[in-house]
């Protein structure tokens, strides 16, 4: 019964988001009232055909990260989402874990900054949610809901290259902050299992890591200005800021332009190249 009426809430739900409320084309001919199955899958980064199997009751025990990216890609209260949790069989996330519900506000913010790159992480650096325009600047960001989708894990350990370019000095101290960030939320979220075993695969897979982490090498944020290697139009020059909401733990991660520039007139350009390709389907 519970996977069933699962299955429902999460119709019922994705019903009633019409897709300019998720940042989607709502033009053309749709026989959906509001999110496609397909669009729903994009959002929570999941498979079509999982979504189908879980509204039509097929598919049992999703994760709590799958439950969660639904509910964030549905739009949902901080009510429904924790009835969907409990609908899954699973109890809500509690205050002694990383919190990854992302308000309303935090969501209607993100819904009007279309032209502006943005992406929300919790305090574990883990990457929340994007818009277009930071995945056109950024590249194809993680899918899937492990640690790939950690800015931490992706930097020591995933081997990928990141489009920023930094001076060595630069990115010694983006190395400190990163572990600094990380061992502050360990601190505050002590019985967080999942940070406990990201931090135990980070210090026995990177000995940079490991240094970092067990000297208590300090690192702070600051405002700062980012070069960006564009491969479709060139590098890009431009602010990065970092936002805290309060009482949520959230850090929301902005990149904007001077106007006037060409680093502005590359930004735009390469915004609309990648909402073409997005419609056409690090930090």
């Amino acid at each position: 019964m519970a996977t069933t009426e699962f299955g429902k809430a999460v119709r019922r739900w994705r019903d009633r988001v019409p897709p300019e409320a998720a940042g989607l084309p709502a033009g053309g001919q749709r026989r959906a009232v509001g999110l496609r199955r397909e669009e729903l899958a994009m959002l929570a980064g999941i498979s079509v055909d999982y979504v189908t199997r879980l509204e039509q009751g097929r598919a049992a025990n999703p994760s709590s990260q799958v439950v969660e990216a639904l509910a964030r890609a549905l739009r949902l209260s901080q009510e429904e989402r924790a009835h969907l949790f409990h609908l899954a069989g699973l109890a809500p996330p509690g205050p002694e874990t990383v919190p990854a519900f992302i308000t309303p506000s935090v969501q209607r913010l993100l819904d009007r900054l279309t032209g502006t790159p943005v992406a929300v992480f919790n305090a574990a650096w883990t990457l929340l949610v994007a818009n277009a325009p930071y995945e056109a600047l950024m590249g194809d960001l993680p899918t899937g809901h492990g640690n790939e989708r950690n800015a931490v894990w992706r930097h020591f350990l995933g081997g990928g290259a990141s489009r920023a370019r930094r001076t060595p000095q630069a990115q010694r101290e983006h190395e400190a902050t990163l572990v600094a960030d990380l061992r502050a939320v360990a601190e505050r979220y002590p019985a967080d299992r999942w940070l406990q075993r990201l931090i135990t695969e980070l210090r026995t897979g990177s000995e940079r890591f490991a240094e970092l982490w067990d000297t208590g090498t300090p690192g702070h944020h600051r405002a700062s200005r980012k070069t960006i290697d564009h491969p479709q139009v060139g590098p890009v020059t431009l602010d990065c800021d970092l936002l805290t909401v309060a009482g949520s733990d959230l850090r929301i991660m902005v990149y904007t332009a001077e106007p006037s520039t060409g680093d502005a007139q590359r930004l735009a350009l390469l915004t609309v190249l990648g909402s073409q390709d997005l419609v056409t389907p690090d930090t």
